[in-house]
């Protein structure tokens, strides 16, 4: 009497939970070649994945690129060089301290973006002067809406239950000792998580005063001197622009490489904050 099997379970992918085992050797062959079409076929979607967002990073890139070389210039002469001719004209340079330090200080309160306000400075005042005024700022900007949040602690609590994946990234924060609060923190600031949510939101994970203003100031670093960097670049290309020239050569090696290594350190400790805060979370979990 003819015998037929059953293999058991993961002999088919896609095909049942079991499978019929052929009397030929034909037969086994071929259901041996359908079984290794499976990892080749996840394989090939892989492959054709990276190479669509190869070519989407392609085409994003040379838009970006064509717009620089095309609507760059304009943008600057019409709008960059006479804006920064009159504030040059208008306010002196006290005052301007005083408005970019009130602006990075204050906006983050109301939840409007300081980034401007970070360019003129470092426009102005350059890597020295420039990083104490943003600093010096940043912390009050970072500072205010702690205490303020501390006033709708339930309704920020409330608030972040929207988003549970999102609130269990910032919870970190909130969690282990000083150490621990710090490092959650200034991993938060690095990565992509909006600066002026996480001040509001930070108070939602019970985190002290302490490690939270020192991560923060330790996390925005490099925010620091990227705003700084953008703004010294923007009032070179002015300057060219407004003295009917172009950028010589040293300079647009120098600047080349200067926006590359921001570039690429920007993602580099983006990539790497994304991957500490899991690495956390993991830890946190299985503690």
């Amino acid at each position: 009497m003819g015998m037929s099997g059953a293999a058991s379970g993961g002999a088919g992918c896609g095909r049942g939970e079991y499978m019929r085992i052929p009397d030929d050797v034909d037969a086994i062959k071929e259901a041996v070649k359908e079984e290794g079409e499976c990892p080749r076929l996840l394989r090939c979607r892989a492959i054709r994945w990276w190479a669509q967002i190869a070519v989407l990073g392609v085409f994003l890139v040379g838009a970006a690129v064509s717009a620089a070389v095309f609507l760059g210039p304009l943008v600057i002469e019409k709008v960059i060089v006479p804006l920064i001719d009159w504030q040059s004209t208008t306010f002196s340079r006290p005052v301007i301290a005083l408005i970019c330090f009130g602006a990075i200080a204050l906006f983050p309160s109301v939840l409007i973006p300081s980034s401007p306000f970070m360019w003129i400075a470092g426009m102005t005042f350059g890597y020295g002067y420039g990083f104490l005024i943003i600093t010096t700022a940043m912390s009050i900007g970072m500072s205010l809406p702690f205490f303020i949040g501390c006033a709708f602690h339930s309704r920020i609590q409330r608030w972040l239950e929207k988003w549970p994946k999102k609130a269990a990234f910032v919870r970190l924060a909130g969690e282990g000792d000083w150490a621990h609060q710090f490092r959650a923190v200034a991993l938060l600031r690095i990565s992509p998580f909006p600066y002026i949510v996480f001040n509001y939101a930070s108070v939602a994970t019970n985190v002290k005063y302490c490690p939270y203003i020192a991560g923060s100031m330790a996390g925005t670093v490099h925010e620091t001197f990227l705003a700084i960097y953008s703004g010294k670049l923007v009032q070179s290309l002015a300057v060219a622009t407004s003295e009917g020239s172009f950028l010589s050569v040293d300079q647009i090696i120098y600047n080349v490489i200067g926006f590359t290594i921001a570039a690429v350190s920007t993602a580099a400790i983006t990539i790497y904050a994304k991957k500490a805060l899991q690495k956390l979370q993991a830890e946190d979990e299985l503690c």
